[in-house]
């Protein structure tokens, strides 16, 4: 379930928006300024840490936060990386000394599952001016554009349930799944940036919608009931109900008090207080999409509980068919504290007037005009919801129980309420109107359909019925996606704009204009490619050497004549078009390819253009050559150079300024890189 960012938010922002870059940054503000009694007085009247735990924990949150990095990628993509991080980069930062300190090397975080996880705690001023701890931070950032995700911005647990779809897929080609996922925002500008990132691992099994999900609508799709329809008449639907439902909800965001220091100033009860009923709304809403025997989990990046077991324990109290489940064996390494069972909240900005319990928060403020709920206070009953089961701070898994009353796919879905009813009017969105072109699928007899598939050497398995456009006409005019059956099922079923549908499946093909006397053609995109090759005949795909590569990354159009034999024969033979090209692991000096490449290109009359961006490409090059030997790096490292000579003689200049070395423009990069606004 997407977040509706109407106030609050990862990192306590404003409508989800990112804030100044300076209000992420630690050391531009003195340890004795990280204060708030408001926020002492409220935390410590909660218990959150054992009382002979309180000093230790308020110290906790001065310290500068280590920089954390996840491998992500298919199973066997993540665990190529992770040795390259491992057997690579790692060995080169263990002896790292600056100004004669000792500086410690990443290390792999114990807790995290097959050890994909790192951590390293260095230093800004390292990052700038190491030159070793430079190049392991010029190869991280390239990674966060295409293969690993440092959680640089929404999307990153999108990534993470996209992995879990295709965690069997290789390093060079990605499976169909039969399975679906939805990721929701209400926020439209994050839903593309969520669609960026996820482009990094293309699925036909993805859908991006923008919908406020506290009201998001039923989803239908045909029930699967033999002789069930006419002929000439629609297919009966039902409701789809889902397997998992995570519900990442928004919220003030004051756990991510070590990286967002401005909470320290900002920091009052009320933030939390305002969003408890959307977060339970969005909860409730997600209890009635999920089957029986489904999980939800609820998280979010708060200490407080009324956002967090005060949500949890209203929505079971609310639907008695769901429960919480033990997952206290699970990840026995990651340290963590149990659900609270009893808390105390207030109304009071300086967090100076607590209450026990609602009916003396009533006696007490029986004029104000704080709307607080007995919602905000634990119930009657709270032992019995084992509310020790979640985990501080904050996850909750919820589980349904098998019932009688949850419909499945071969089951005819009626509304079962009113409130069931109304989600199939026109529900809310995120805000704005919504302005996407519909999604039309192919004929598969379409001639140019199948002129793509000719060219391009598909298979006849690929499925020719799944390629869809988006345009109002419905035509191939530029580019084409795919998706899996499910995914074809609820674009054809379900109204465009009522779900407001941002993207379906992943684009595969788009059209390329051609030079003088060759005709525009569709070629295979980079992000595409993974999709596409499980169904393109592996004999029309060209083999290429460490040689051949280096000379496609370095220049933007190389011309045919100037690769050596066997492929320049090869490459000069075929016909102008879009051609796969695969790169076998080989080691030669200076360069080292661990697993096979595979790669789109373009070839015109005379030359041959490697069709992957500008940030990808730059990204091949540091993690097969050791350094960015594209055309685009060539530049940026001599604007580099330039800009830090000028510094360098601005600073003999005028030492009684500030230092400002010129690596800042490239740690804004890296701190928008490694910052999580996810929380």
């Amino acid at each position: 379930m997407g977040r509706n960012k109407k106030r609050g938010g990862r990192g306590g922002g404003s409508g989800g928006r990112r804030q100044k870059k300076d209000e992420y940054r630690s050391d531009l503000i003195d340890k004795s300024d990280m204060k708030n009694e408001r926020f002492f007085a409220y935390y410590k009247a909660q218990k959150i840490v054992p009382d002979d735990e309180w000093d230790l924990f308020v110290d906790t949150l001065r310290q500068h936060l280590p920089t954390t990095f996840r491998v992500a990628g298919s199973r066997e993509t993540a665990h190529t990386l992770n040795s390259m991080v491992k057997d690579l980069h790692v060995p080169t930062l263990s002896n790292v000394t600056f100004e004669g300190q000792s500086i410690p090397p990443p290390v792999q975080i114990p807790w995290y599952p097959e050890g994909l996880a790192w951590q390293f705690n260095v230093p800004k001023k390292v990052l700038r001016k190491s030159s070793e701890f430079k190049k392991f931070h010029s190869f991280l950032v390239g990674e966060t554009e295409v293969v690993m995700d440092m959680c640089a911005a929404p999307g990153s647990k999108t990534a993470q349930l996209l992995e879990a779809l295709h965690a069997d897929d290789t390093v060079t080609s990605t499976s169909m799944p039969s399975g679906l996922l939805i990721a929701n925002d209400s926020d439209y500008k994050r839903t593309h940036l969520l669609i960026h990132q996820s482009a990094r691992l293309p699925s036909p099994a993805l859908m991006v919608t923008n919908m406020d999900a506290s009201n998001y609508p039923s989803i239908k799709i045909p029930a699967l009931v033999k002789g069930d329809a006419s002929a000439g008449t629609p297919p009966r639907t039902e409701q789809l109900l889902f397997d998992r439902i995570l519900c990442d909800v928004p919220c003030s965001g004051d756990g991510t008090i070590r990286k967002n220091i401005g909470i320290w100033k900002k920091w009052q009860p009320q933030d939390g207080n305002g969003l408890h009923s959307l977060q339970l709304r969005i909860l409730q809403r997600a209890m009635k999409l999920l089957k029986s025997d489904g999980r939800i989990v609820y998280s979010t990046c708060s200490l407080n509980p009324v956002e967090n077991e005060a949500v949890v324990a209203s929505a079971l109290k609310s639907n008695a068919d769901f429960h919480l489940v033990d997952v206290s064996s699970q990840l026995p390494e990651l340290k963590r504290q149990p659900g609270l069972t009893s808390w105390r909240p207030t109304s009071d900005r300086e967090a100076k007037t607590i209450y026990d319990t609602y009916h003396a928060f009533l006696s007490a403020e029986s004029g104000s005009e704080t709307k607080l709920t007995q919602g905000h206070w634990p119930p009657q009953d709270v032992d019995e919801l084992n509310l020790s089961r979640c985990m501080r701070f904050f996850i909750a898994v919820l589980e349904r129980r098998s019932t009688n009353k949850t419909k499945f796919a071969h089951e005819k879905w009626k509304p079962k309420s009113n409130d069931d009813a109304t989600m199939d009017a026109p529900p809310s969105g995120g805000g704005g109107s919504f302005k996407e072109n519909p999604y039309t699928f192919l004929r598969p007899d379409d001639p140019i359909l199948l002129s793509c598939i000719e060219r391009l050497h598909l298979t006849s398995e690929f499925p020719a019925s799944n390629v869809l456009v988006r345009n109002p006409e419905g035509d191939a005019v530029r580019s084409m996606y795919l998706t899996n059956d499910i995914v074809k099922q609820v674009v054809l079923h379900n109204e465009y704009g009522r779900i407001r549908l941002n993207a379906a499946g992943t684009k595969v093909l788009a059209k390329q204009e051609a030079g003088k006397g060759v005709d525009a053609q569709f070629r295979i995109l980079g992000e595409g490619l993974p999709v596409v090759l499980p169904f393109t005949d592996p004999a029309t795909i060209l083999s290429g050497d460490l040689e051949t590569l280096k000379i496609l990354v370095q220049s933007y159009y190389p011309l045919c004549s100037s690769f050596s034999e066997p492929f320049k024969s090869v490459i000069e033979e075929k016909p102008a078009g879009s051609h796969i090209i695969r790169f076998p692991p080989e080691k030669s000096e200076g360069a080292t390819l661990f697993h096979d490449v595979v790669l789109p290109v373009w070839k015109s009359n005379v030359s041959i253009s490697l069709m992957i961006d500008k940030k990808a490409k730059s990204a091949l090059s540091l993690r097969i050559f050791g350094a960015d030997i594209t055309t685009a790096g060539r530049e940026a490292t001599s604007a580099k150079v330039l800009k830090e000579d000028t510094a360098t003689k601005a600073e003999e200049a005028q030492t009684s300024v500030k230092d400002q070395t010129p690596e800042d423009s490239e740690e804004a990069t890296f701190e928008e890189a490694m910052e999580d606004v996810d929380g």
